[in-house]
């Protein structure tokens, strides 16, 4: 049972219907009130539409490195096994040739081997890359399999790390 309600004297019901609701002011606008902050956002959106314009060109223009570091992904798992090892290495001279010519107009690459070739690695990639794949392209590639079959296990990873390095990070100038 609810206890019943206090009884109001007639004075104190009528200045209580005589109240009224507090006056709230109307909420602040986000909108800027000058031109200048009009400019500044303009602005601040022109260059966020850049930003993700060029990142999106950069991304659509190494297409190339990742396709590359797919494949070189393929043929690292070939060079442990000696009898496939040599084929496996002619893969990855091919690939850095392969990729050299996306990245590089035809006429400066192609004609490129043997130390020349080594020189571009080197040239274009940073120090250690360059040197470690210098075997590679020189003359490795084309001894047989008795020559690369006994080839260190060290030898070959340091061969596809220099490899992964160099696609990942090679420059090419604009």
């Amino acid at each position: 049972m609810e206890p019943a309600a206090p009884v109001l004297d007639p004075m104190a019901q009528t200045a209580l219907r005589s109240l009224k609701d507090i006056a709230v002011p109307a909420p602040v606008s986000w909108m800027p009130q000058t031109w200048g902050w009009a400019l500044l956002g303009s602005l601040l959106l022109a260059g966020l539409l850049a930003a993700v314009l060029l990142r999106l060109r950069r991304y659509r223009a190494d297409a190339y490195r990742r396709e590359a570091l797919r494949r070189l992904a393929e043929i690292e798992t070939r060079i442990p096994d000696p009898l496939s090892r040599r084929q496996a290495l002619g893969d990855l001279a091919s690939l850095l040739k392969r990729t050299a010519l996306a990245a590089w107009p035809r006429r400066d690459v192609a004609r490129l081997s043997g130390q020349e070739w080594a020189d571009f690695l080197h040239e274009h990639g940073n120090e250690n890359a360059g040197h470690d794949l210098e075997r590679l392209v020189d003359d490795l590639e084309y001894h047989g399999n008795d020559v690369v079959g006994t080839l260190p296990s060290n030898v070959c990873d340091d061969m596809v790390s220099a490899a992964r390095t160099w696609i990942d990070r090679h420059h090419v100038s604009a």
